[in-house]
């Protein structure tokens, strides 16, 4: 227990380290909070012999309350009027968003020799967005009251439901050969029937959001409000539904309560705390031996693919009437990948070729630490690229 203790510890003192040098030198703590994971994880630390972290179970644990967390205070953001309002803006940003991507990585895949189902595999990973990252950068620079936020948040969203959908059948490829389209139907159908009650409970039951967390103690606030965001995600995870999708929708019941201010700011720091151990996780499942047998896809895949979301996010920004320079800010937004992307490469893991339970795994974590980075980068720097790309700021409607 001693040992284990101390392996926590170590954690916290890499995290602590990275957001100083975060603050020192002005940028995200993303990033910094991923390098900090990989360095002091065992395949870096602790190949040299010094103490480093382990990829545990309770490790993972922590990380995926820190998803649920960030997606819950996300959904405190985006009410479910909001959501409905902006309904047909959603599925016409999603499909731009989809129609692009998920081709682009399927095609990356067919150049390299894989099969249709591995190239699916890619092509999942590279369409897919992190809503924790953006999620986490859009409130730590503020632009979540901008109105750039809409179609990020509204095409995130789009993305969280289709990745449902996606997995399911890929799930399916993998694991049944080929699958079995009534037990496919099935597990959607559970699927999108929980969703269908989390929406219901969302629209009707404001009384019941009001008076659950209608208690004095800032401890027992805290509480009930964990005890009813963390074992929804659960049931949603146990059905096959995105525990961040479910999340997200508890988020937006309690976005329409009157303790909408008082759980941001009682359960901020705990936010913070999950979220940075969620980066710090992704970082020490990054064996860097293994990335350099993959250097060659991730780098065409970098290159073409952060440019193919910028696109498609400033096509959907276009498509709620932003200016040019907002929806260029949008582009920027979309183009973090993160632990979606991760959750395929582990479906891909149990797959029964080598680009599956090889290649793809270590793809997909060097993919998600350098898009994650040039994410979080382009989105801090966002007025750096719209000069670059968009030099004429005097143009009609782009004020």
């Amino acid at each position: 227990m001693a040992a284990e203790l101390l392996e926590f510890g170590y954690l916290f003192v890499v995290l602590a380290l990275a957001g100083a040098v975060a603050l020192r030198l002005g940028l995200s703590v993303i990033p910094l909070y991923v390098v900090g994971g990989l360095v002091a994880g065992p395949f870096v630390a602790g190949r040299v012999g010094l103490p480093y972290v382990a990829d545990t179970e309770v490790v993972t644990l922590l990380a995926e309350v820190g998803i649920v967390l960030l997606l819950f205070f996300l959904g405190l953001e985006f009410s479910l009027e909001r959501l409905l309002a902006s309904r047909q803006n959603i599925g016409r940003a999603g499909v731009v968003d989809l129609v692009i991507n998920l081709p682009i990585g399927i095609a990356i895949g067919i150049l390299f020799g894989w099969s249709l189902v591995e190239s699916l595999l890619l092509g999942g990973i590279i369409y897919i967005s992190s809503s924790a990252i953006i999620t986490k950068t859009l409130i730590d620079l503020g632009w979540i009251a901008d109105a750039e936020s809409g179609p990020i948040l509204g095409t995130l969203v789009f993305e969280d439901l289709a990745i449902a959908v996606y997995l399911s059948v890929v799930a399916s490829l993998i694991l049944g050969g080929g699958g079995d389209l009534f037990a496919l139907g099935q597990s959607l159908a559970v699927a999108f029937g929980f969703l269908g009650v989390l929406l219901v409970a969302v629209q009707y039951g404001t009384e019941l959001f009001e008076r659950v967390l209608d208690i004095g103690g800032q401890e027992a606030f805290v509480l009930r409000a964990l005890a009813v965001v963390i074992p929804i995600a659960g049931v949603a995870l146990e059905l096959g539904v995105s525990e961040a999708v479910a999340a997200f929708f508890v988020g937006m019941g309690f976005a329409t309560s009157s303790h909408k201010e008082r759980i941001e700011r009682l359960l901020a720091p705990v936010r913070d705390i999950f979220a940075g151990i969620f980066f710090f996780w992704i970082g020490v499942g990054t064996d860097p031996v293994l990335l350099g047998t993959v250097v060659v896809p991730l780098v065409v895949a970098v290159a073409v693919t952060a440019p193919s979301k910028v696109l498609s996010g400033y096509l959907g920004g276009r498509i709620y009437d932003l200016s040019r320079h907002r929806s260029l800010r949008v582009g920027v937004g979309m183009v973090p990948r993160g632990e979606f992307s991760l959750v395929i490469a582990a479906l891909a893991a149990s797959g029964g070729t080598t680009v599956m339970q090889e290649v793809i795994p270590a793809f997909a974590v060097g993919y998600v630490l350098l898009m994650s980075t040039i994410g979080t980068l382009l989105m801090q720097r966002s007025d750096l690229v719209e000069r670059v790309l968009l030099p004429d700021r005097s143009a009609a409607g782009d004020a």
